[in-house]
């Protein structure tokens, strides 16, 4: 020790890192956000700052272009544990990352799911500053336009927006379209389709990539080998229980989730078959069950890690003082097949 008084060195400002790359701190706001209306090479001059300044920001300090955190709140009505888990994880950890707060609101206890006025009397006390809306509560035309007169900016999660809402979204149509192909490349051609809830937009896209996909190689729509379910596992189960117990049984299964697919390898396995062996079985989203249940699933990988943190993206973005109103669509287009072990050629 040298006797000198010690000096607490005073902390790296936005400010100071705006000074130092030469531009605004709106701009390096928007970096920090990770907004889209930054230039590529502004970009990496404010990122060039903030590493030679070694800037650390204040999460809670921080928040979109006017610097203040946001309360998000991000409703849901689904019954799939697995879906809801990585959507929930990715929301809250980008929310973490960019310095706002996520409110988690579970709307499932609510008796009637198209009691609109209950759900919006629900989000009116919790005072919102932008909310996430997912599926099927995004594809509710009543509640988006009670939630528009409240005032809060909304993203749809998994449903485009038709009202002026901005949206994430992903071609469930062109996904399920590529499954089938993918079980009809296996030599299957008679094969069960098990649909998801009607209220759910998904549902009907995801059944009509199923239905082009057959009809483009010229087998026939048997709607026999078409059941409902409504996302669970439970619902799977019964499913594959009527598919199996036809006279002449599918040699195949695509269910519309993943939950649904592990529930259809429930109901084999309790007949006795073997899964691919004797009946092969695909599932959608490549949610963490697919991964977990024996065989593992061949499914659709749904980036729904990817989509949430979009979704956040979005809120930033319809929330800033450069939003002209005009509804930002984002369409993930990206399909891709997970093989496992659950599909094979016929028996």
């Amino acid at each position: 020790m040298n006797g000198e008084p010690l000096t607490k060195r005073r902390p790296i400002t936005i400010k100071d890192v705006a000074e130092k790359a030469g531009v605004s701190q709106m701009t390096v706001s928007r970096v920090l956000n990770k907004q889209t209306l930054v230039k590529a090479a502004t970009r990496e001059k404010v990122e060039a700052a903030i590493a030679a300044l070694n800037y650390q920001p204040n999460l809670m300090a921080r928040g979109l272009a006017g610097g203040r955190s946001k309360l998000i709140g991000l409703a849901y009505y689904n019954p799939s544990p697995s879906y809801l888990s990585e959507l929930l994880v990715s929301a809250l950890k980008q929310c973490r990352d960019l310095g706002h707060h996520l409110v988690i609101e579970d709307l499932s206890d609510i008796e009637d799911a198209l009691d609109t006025s209950a759900i919006v009397e629900r989000l009116r006390t919790i005072h919102l500053d932008a909310l996430i809306l997912t599926p099927p509560l995004s594809g509710n035309a009543a509640l988006l336009q009670l939630i528009e007169g409240l005032g809060i900016a909304t993203v749809l999660f998994g449903n485009a927006g038709g009202g002026g809402q901005s949206s994430v979204v992903f071609d469930d149509a062109a996904a399920a379209h590529a499954m089938t192909e993918h079980l009809i490349a296996h030599q299957h051609s008679r094969i069960g389709f098990v649909r998801g809830p009607d209220e759910h937009p998904s549902s009907a896209q995801r059944a009509a990539g199923y239905e082009k996909a057959l009809s483009e190689h010229g087998l026939a729509l048997d709607e026999q080998l078409v059941c409902h379910g409504d996302f669970t596992f439970r619902s799977g189960m019964a499913a594959g229980e009527v598919l199996l117990g036809q006279t002449v049984p599918p040699t195949a299964i695509f269910a519309s989730n993943d939950d649904m697919a592990a529930g259809v390898i429930a109901a084999a396995h309790r007949r006795g078959l073997q899964v691919p062996a004797q009946l092969s079985v695909a599932g959608f989203d490549d949610t963490a069950i697919a991964a977990a249940i024996w065989p593992p699933l061949t499914t659709v990988r749904q980036p729904i890690a990817e989509m949430a943190q979009a979704a956040i993206g979005l809120i930033t973005e319809v929330t800033g003082e450069d939003w002209d109103g005009q509804p930002l669509n984002r369409v993930n287009d990206i399909i891709r097949i997970v093989e496992r072990e659950s599909v094979g050629p016929p028996a």
